[in-house]
C-alpha cells in the first residue's frame, strides 16, 4: 500500500485527503496507519516531517466517523 486512495477510509475521507492533494504515503505512514485501523496498538519513530501526525490521526478520525454512523 502506498497511496492514500489505497486506504480502507470513509468516501468522505478519502475525498478530503484528495482536496488536500495527498497522494502518497510516506513509510512511517505505509506502516503505522494499517494497523491503527485494524485497532492494534503502534509504535513508531521517524523524523520530523515525515508524516507522524497524519499517521496518528488518519485512523481515529476514521474510527471516530464509523462510531458516530
Amino acid at each position: 500500500m502506498t497511496t492514500f486512495s489505497e486506504l480502507p477510509l470513509s468516501s468522505a475521507l478519502q475525498g478530503r485527503l484528495a482536496a488536500a492533494q495527498f497522494i502518497n504515503l510516506t513509510p512511517i505512514q505505509e506502516r503505522a496507519i494499517p494497523p491503527a485501523l485494524e485497532g492494534r496498538d503502534v509504535i513508531g519513530t521517524a523524523q520530523t516531517g515525515t508524516g507522524k501526525t497524519l499517521a496518528f490521526l488518519l485512523p481515529l478520525i476514521e474510527i471516530l466517523q464509523q462510531e458516530r454512523a
